[in-house]
């Protein structure tokens, strides 16, 4: 487990060694740990706009003794799975973009406001809570489940910007990502009723009978 003190110092080294000045965006775990949604992550999981800034990470991480690890092991036969590297019980996922089903889009890169500096050359972005509830429905682990309990619990939610943000991907080419949020929401509203009202689900189900009814209308033509 990576605690807060080791994610700091590891952060540190990490700029140290780069080559020269990145920015990285913070989701998953280490994203709720600079929230205080948390206190320990199996992993450090960052998110790059270009594969340069991630190339450049990787090869600080790899000069600190970090090596490069199969992401299948973790990550089965997913889509856009990380680069990883793994230092003893310290791992770095690095996503470029894409993370699993989801694109990290513009919006969301706007909306990582919270903003921290590692020495010269890492700038890290944490990114938004209701970003990391997206994020997290993608893998829909046991663990990201929890984690999402966790934001819903402690965070008021606009559900709003969740539901716009699903249907942006839609635009941006992940068609499924409103029916896996509405399954994850779904699922977890068995014990968070007053938390996710029923008409957050029924919008998302309504979403996904409508982009049904389109994709038949296209097929038609």
């Amino acid at each position: 487990m990576i605690s807060i003190d080791k994610q700091q110092k590891l952060l540190l080294d990490l700029s140290k060694e780069l080559q020269k000045p990145i920015t990285a965006y913070a989701v998953g775990g280490t994203a709720m740990m600079f929230l205080g949604l948390k206190e320990s992550t199996l992993d450090v999981d960052l998110v790059f706009e270009d594969t340069e800034s991630k190339d450049l990470l990787m090869n600080a991480a790899q000069a600190m003794g970090y090596q490069k690890m199969d992401a299948v092991k973790i990550y089965g036969n997913k889509k856009n799975k990380p680069d990883m590297l793994t230092r003893g019980d310290e791992r770095l996922d690095l996503f470029v973009r894409d993370v699993i089903d989801f694109t990290f889009s513009k919006n969301m890169q706007q909306r990582a406001a919270d903003t921290h500096q590692f020495g010269d050359k890492l700038t890290l972005k944490i990114a938004n809570i209701h970003d990391l509830i997206l994020m997290k429905c993608a893998t829909s682990r046991l663990k990201d489940k929890d984690d999402v309990r966790s934001i819903i619990l402690s965070r008021n939610i606009d559900w709003n910007i969740i539901i716009k943000e699903a249907q942006n991907q839609v635009i941006l080419g992940r068609p499924e990502a409103i029916f896996n949020l509405g399954e994850f929401l779904e699922a977890l509203q068995q014990d968070l009723k007053e938390k996710i009202p029923d008409t957050v689900i029924n919008q998302l189900w309504e979403l996904v009978k409508k982009q049904a009814e389109e994709k038949t209308q296209i097929h038609k033509k």
